[in-house]
């Protein structure tokens, strides 16, 4: 009797699923306000300037993503410094590295020098997340920038973007992970589909939309269910980038005037996420209003203009 009832409860836990990783949504409390943001750095050392009122109150209060790259020195150090501050508020943080990033538009250059040397960093940042809650998007551009790269060269990067979700799959368990998917104008929902299926996307939460562009939740929601339309046999949520969308899109993507700031950080609001993840005020490259600054570097007239929509 005793024997039987042992081997009944060794049946039902080896056929038990495993446990299910938390939500870092549940596990903290709002979203972190980075204090040294490139706008509230600015924000703490011009406090004469006549815009610095404006940009506090409208950008550097306000809950940013925290990009990382070849710039970031050691990886696992700096990922593990940063989500290791942020305390019961939960961390957006960009993964911005792969070899032959920008590839076609060029302003944003760069990356890990090849794929070896990008397999051993993402596995870093994965590994310095560890087990703390934190929200990541996974390489902006990487998947939709093809159109100058050959069939091998995609079929490196997409190996390595699938590695990535690996990573985070084994080493984070309370990330959701996203891998990105351009925008709502840039590659057919179709096309995006089957590229994110290759890409892993079924290993991380999902895939994020118009991260540094201007198209409005709408249209980027709209494009979202038609990229999950498209998936055979699953879905998966999306967030979407709104830090610059306020006014829309007018068909220039490097520093266009006109554009607004988007609703702040939040959850749902037609996706699973609005996110601010490009930094609201970091140029585009030198382009547009600021042809004399470079990508990822912040202007705090182009912040100014957000605020206003000039």
């Amino acid at each position: 009797m005793m024997r039987a009832l042992a081997l009944a409860l060794l049946a039902v836990v080896a056929t038990a699923p495993a446990a299910h990783a938390a939500s870092p949504v549940s596990l903290t409390d709002g979203f972190y306000v980075d204090p040294d943001s490139n706008p509230a750095v600015w924000v703490r050392d011009h406090a004469g300037d006549g815009r610095q009122p404006a940009i506090k109150a409208n950008i550097s209060s306000k809950p940013i993503a925290r990009w990382f790259g070849n710039w970031s020195g050691d990886i696992k150090t700096a990922v593990s410094g940063y989500v290791g501050k942020t305390g019961t508020k939960l961390p957006v943080l960009v993964a911005y590295n792969i070899p032959g990033r920008d590839a076609c538009g060029g302003h944003s250059g760069g990356g890990a020098g090849t794929p070896e040397a990008y397999r051993t960093w993402i596995s870093a940042f994965a590994s310095a997340v560890g087990s703390r809650p934190a929200v990541v998007i996974i390489e902006p551009d990487s998947l939709a920038d093809f159109n100058c790269m050959t069939d091998a060269k995609i079929a490196e990067r997409t190996a390595m973007i699938k590695y990535a979700t690996e990573q985070f799959k084994a080493k984070a368990p309370n990330t959701w992970a996203y891998l990105d998917a351009g925008n709502a104008q840039w590659v057919p929902a179709a096309q995006m589909a089957s590229r994110l299926d290759k890409a892993g996307v079924r290993n991380v939460r999902g895939f994020s939309l118009n991260v540094s562009n201007y198209h409005t939740t709408a249209a980027s929601t709209s494009y979202g269910n038609s990229v999950n339309a498209s998936f055979s046999g699953f879905t998966k949520p999306y967030v979407i980038d709104t830090s610059r969308n306020g006014n829309g899109h007018n068909g220039e993507w490097c520093n266009p005037g006109g554009r607004k700031l988007g609703t702040p950080a939040r959850t749902g609001g037609g996706a699973e996420m609005l996110l601010w993840v490009k930094v609201p005020g970091d140029s585009d490259g030198r382009c547009g209003k600021a042809p004399g600054v470079d990508a990822g570097k912040f202007d705090p007239q182009l912040a100014y203009d957000l605020v206003y929509g000039y």
